[in-house]
């Protein structure tokens, strides 16, 4: 359930990433909170709401966080992350490279 002081924005916000949790097999319960605190964040960074903290206000947003953080786990980034970013930093000789060299090179 929705808290009433949301818009119609903000419930179309909500409904999407609660559907996208689910999706990624979160129960439902577990969606339904972490879409609320997305959408109650994403409104003290707007301004909307009474109240807010400081991490709410001061931190990246959520959805850059959430970019940030994909592929960090054991694997950590996926070799077309990697490309794409050689391609951005002009490393020479990245389509040959394999996942493991890709990472070599951006180290340096």
């Amino acid at each position: 359930m929705t808290p009433r002081a949301w818009s119609d924005k903000r419930e179309r916000q909500y409904v999407k990433i609660k559907e996208s949790q689910i999706d990624s097999g979160k129960s439902t319960d577990e969606a339904e909170e972490i879409a609320a605190r997305t959408v109650n964040k994403e409104r003290a960074r707007a301004g909307e709401s009474e109240q807010s903290s400081t991490t709410s206000t001061d931190d990246i947003s959520s959805g850059r966080r959430g970019g940030l953080r994909s592929h960090s786990g054991e694997r950590g980034r996926t070799r077309d992350q990697l490309y794409a970013e050689a391609k951005r930093k002009g490393v020479k000789g990245r389509s040959s490279m394999t996942k493991a060299e890709l990472e070599q090179a951006l180290e340096r």
